[in-house]
């Protein structure tokens, strides 16, 4: 099977296409969670890195958040340790602590750092604890059958805070910054916190323009696996209630609501398997995926 060819003039149509949207998001702060099958599917990987690189050249401020689930999920069965995972939050002990500040500030944020400088970008690697950046307490959760009965999940973090400063001095210096979900606590503590919910507050404090949420799925579905391409807060709490939306798309879905509640333009969930899956967002009339409005 051969790939169909591309005539000049498709492509310069193409090219055309994203002229408005350059224009319009010229500036602005773009927010991405890196995550899913996109992390680990080399190819996807390269085209996410491409994607970043060329969205910062033609304007934009683009911010990526990292999980790294899967790299966490292998080291853990490496020392015979198995994920638990509550309400779509993984219980984190003081052993797998210890591992998830290995994986996520070491392996996976220096290799997501060094796809996107090898694409022609210029980024720097963090996590929440540089400049003491997120700041965090422990997080209990509510039990689900009763409100108030409180689950705790180990060092896993809520966050307080984010000081934007750190984050702002690298972009004026033109540079993408590359965050980990690690929080840090008053007594210095280091916690885990879901990466969806740290670029949801990433993107509210920066007052960004967009929110992009890569997932594993093509957006929000509803019990008939079909693509629900606009949702409102209410919509939502129903398909929670239902149980529509249930495990790791809770956290998601949260975070996403908070943030377009909170002064971000737009957020996204889109399918991060589906290759430069940003750029078809962000730059073409065919955005996919799922638009959380706020109202």
């Amino acid at each position: 099977m051969t790939q169909e060819r591309i005539l000049p003039a498709q492509e310069a149509a193409i090219l055309a296409e994203a002229l408005p949207y350059i224009r319009r998001f010229h500036g602005k702060t773009i927010v991405v969670k890196f995550g899913g099958n996109a992390m680990i599917d080399e190819n996807l990987k390269q085209c996410f890195a491409r994607d970043v690189v060329l969205l910062k050249l033609v304007g934009m401020s683009v911010v990526v958040v990292h999980g790294g689930g899967p790299q966490i999920e292998s080291l853990l069965a490496r020392i015979g340790k198995k994920g638990e995972f509550i309400q779509g939050m993984r219980v984190t002990d003081a052993e797998t602590m210890e591992v998830v500040e290995m994986v996520l500030g070491g392996q996976v944020n220096k290799d997501v750092v060094n796809l996107i400088n090898q694409a022609g970008g210029k980024a720097v690697g963090l996590t929440g604890k540089d400049g003491g950046m997120i700041r965090a307490r422990k997080l209990l959760l509510h039990g689900r059958d009763n409100h108030a009965d409180l689950i705790d999940i180990g060092q896993v973090g809520d966050i307080i805070r984010v000081d934007p400063a750190l984050i702002s001095h690298l972009q004026a210096g033109a540079f993408i910054p590359v965050i980990a979900p690690i929080g840090v606590g008053e007594k210095g503590e280091t916690y885990n916190i879901n990466a969806d919910v740290v670029a949801g507050k990433i993107a509210e404090t920066l007052e960004a323009e967009k929110l992009v949420l890569l997932t594993n799925t093509p957006g929000v579905l509803d019990q008939a696996g079909r693509l629900i391409t606009h949702v409102t807060p209410k919509e939502i709490d129903a398909m929670v209630e239902d149980g529509t939306l249930h495990g790791g798309m809770l956290p998601k879905i949260s975070s996403a609501l908070d943030a377009a509640r909170s002064g971000v333009k737009s957020v996204h969930i889109i399918d991060g398997r589906v290759e430069h899956a940003l750029l078809l967002e962000i730059l073409t009339n065919h955005g996919f995926g799922t638009m959380i409005q706020s109202v």
